[in-house]
């Protein structure tokens, strides 16, 4: 049987969850583009992310994710590797649901607090108690990755190998 693979493939989920390491492996695999919303923001703007932040706010930031995603869901073949914050807007998780298959790495704060702790590009993470602000992130989060996922795999135990042949296997269903 040939599997139908997805033209653009999306992963969503917390910061440190495996997003772009899964997703730069996973492109390679699928011979498709790989591209990371957070850098390619960087790269068009001249300025890190955290800069934004400083001079426009999370709003600001959200603005420029937003734009982003709906200029990158008109091209096909891409793996695309999203800020966490990107479900946010409904506009976003409409765009993500209908442009792609849309895969949720999902982890626990404890392992993504682990995973961020000596990170300082994080500006929603430079806070006194990143884990509790982690836990709070994923209180709110977590039904809308789940709202716009068509897969849920989890990114707690194995290597990215293993979550990318989870996310193949996932994909492999989709032709059931």
């Amino acid at each position: 049987m040939t599997v139908a693979f997805p033209e653009n493939i999306f992963l969503v989920g917390l910061m440190g969850a495996g997003k772009s390491t899964v997703g730069r492996i996973l492109a390679r695999r699928l011979s498709k583009r790989f591209v990371d919303t957070d850098h390619e923001i960087e790269k068009r703007n001249g300025v890190t992310i955290p800069v934004i932040f400083e001079i426009e706010g999370e709003e600001g930031f959200r603005r420029r994710e937003q734009e982003l995603l709906a200029d990158l869901a008109q091209e096909q073949g891409l793996v695309l590797s999203t800020g966490g914050g990107i479900v946010l807007k409904s506009e976003n998780r409409e765009v993500l649901r209908n442009h792609g298959f849309v895969v949720y790495l999902n982890a626990r704060p404890e392992l993504l607090a682990d995973r961020t702790k000596h990170d300082r590009s994080r500006p929603l993470l430079n806070v006194e108690d990143p884990l509790t602000r982690l836990r709070e992130l994923h209180a709110v989060r977590d039904p809308l990755y789940r709202e716009v996922a068509h897969a849920v795999v989890e990114t707690g135990r194995g290597a990215p190998q293993q979550v990318v042949q989870a996310i193949l296997a996932e994909i492999s269903l989709i032709d059931r």
